[in-house]
């Protein structure tokens, strides 16, 4: 049994829990699919990049004395048949700003389909809005070239005057929509696969497990394992040789229930507090109080009567202090095995703000009672 010590008091701020009534059996949850709790092996997006141009802008681009910029704009003008570089110290680069072009190409994307890309300033420009991004390769991590990039791009603006200004998204990013061509496939053939991996996106061994044991009971026969909390591994079965697409589209279908570790998140510095439904709190006394000191200046005037030949006009000072204790504040016993949702009922039942409730879990934790991983954001 504790006693929280004292808390200054807070404003109120937003409040999140997340918990469920406990004592509710696992049937009575909702399932969730395979395809939403995992991923399949091979089926999976590639992170692109690049560097280039943008051209076109009204004057918001890089400063002429940006390097970077003014050293792609000669390399891009010699690659065109213009030779400048005996006009460097002429060049300006108010329109053109050297930007990171980024994008992710979709698992078996083929050769001529369109992905979308974004556009980043990287110098001192303004805004992108109204350019246009040059002919920019896209690279994956292996330095081959996969993409091609080139379009309009569409992005957020500032509008200012002399005593005021509008900025709409951020000005120095965009989006060219479609504006990625794919020149480069990923070879990744599926139909001569022997096995298949699953790959848990919150691994866990209990779910694990029971996804195995719900594509066995599928299949009909001991094809799938778990390997570890994250990796299940799935033999192709001979009526599904050469159509592991179909197999996958009946597994991926197939409902289980994840399960969680006890886990509460703190977001301490918007007042967040989320917590999953296996936390208990073993038996533990809880009070909370705030000391309030309250003092309050009224200075008065005071002055001789009027006409009067003696006195003189002063300041008498009055000063009014109020002590708020928390007196009304009471001390809450939970008992074994209590839910959060108990947990937080009786809090509010104490008037504890969000930040206070922060303070009171950390207390249960150091304390031994709270039977959860914290977890600060």
């Amino acid at each position: 049994m504790f006693a929280l010590p004292n808390a200054l008091r807070t404003s109120l701020m937003a409040f999140l829990v997340i918990s469920t009534v406990g004592g509710t059996s696992v049937s009575a949850l909702a399932d969730s699919r395979i395809k939403d709790i995992a991923d399949f092996e091979g089926v999976r997006e590639n992170i692109l990049v690049g560097y280039g141009l943008a051209v076109g802008l009204n004057g918001t681009g890089d400063a002429s004395d940006m390097a970077f910029t003014q050293q792609s704009m000669i390399a891009m003008l010699e690659r065109l048949g213009v030779n400048t570089r005996d006009l460097t110290d002429k060049l300006k680069a108010k329109n053109v700003a050297a930007v990171m072009v980024t994008a992710k190409l979709p698992p078996f994307a083929r050769q001529g389909s369109r992905i979308d890309v974004q556009v980043s300033a990287m110098g001192d420009s303004k805004s992108l809005s109204g350019g246009t991004l040059l002919v920019t390769p896209l690279l994956g991590a292996d330095g081959e070239i996969y993409a091609v990039a080139q379009g309009s791009i569409a992005s957020g603006y500032t509008a200012s005057g002399n005593a005021a200004s509008v900025t709409k998204n951020i000005p120095t990013s965009g989006r060219v929509s479609n504006g990625g061509i794919v020149e480069r496939e990923i070879n990744f053939d599926m139909t001569k696969m022997e096995q298949v991996r699953l790959s848990l996106r919150n691994p866990d061994l209990t779910t694990s497990r029971r996804v195995a044991e719900a594509v066995n009971s599928f299949l009909g026969q001991a094809a799938a394992r778990s390997t570890d909390p994250s990796t299940i591994e799935v033999k192709v079965p001979p009526n599904y040789k050469g159509n592991v697409v179909g197999m996958l589209t009946d597994i991926e279908g197939l409902r289980v229930q994840p399960d969680q570790q006890a886990r509460v998140l703190i977001d301490e510095q918007n007042g967040v507090i989320v917590m999953g439904q296996h936390v208990r709190i073993d038996p533990v006394a809880i009070a909370q109080g705030n000391l309030t000191i309250r003092i309050t200046e009224t200075p008065q005037v005071s002055q001789p009567s009027p006409f009067s030949s003696v006195g003189e006009t002063t300041t008498v000072n009055r000063t009014d202090i109020q002590v708020d204790e928390g007196a009304d504040k009471k001390l809450m016993a939970l008992n074994t095995g209590v839910t959060m949702q108990d947990l937080i009922k009786g809090l509010n039942d104490l008037g504890v703000g969000p930040r206070d409730m922060i303070a009171i879990l950390q207390a249960i934790k150091a304390a031994g009672a709270l039977q959860a991983d914290i977890e600060v954001m």
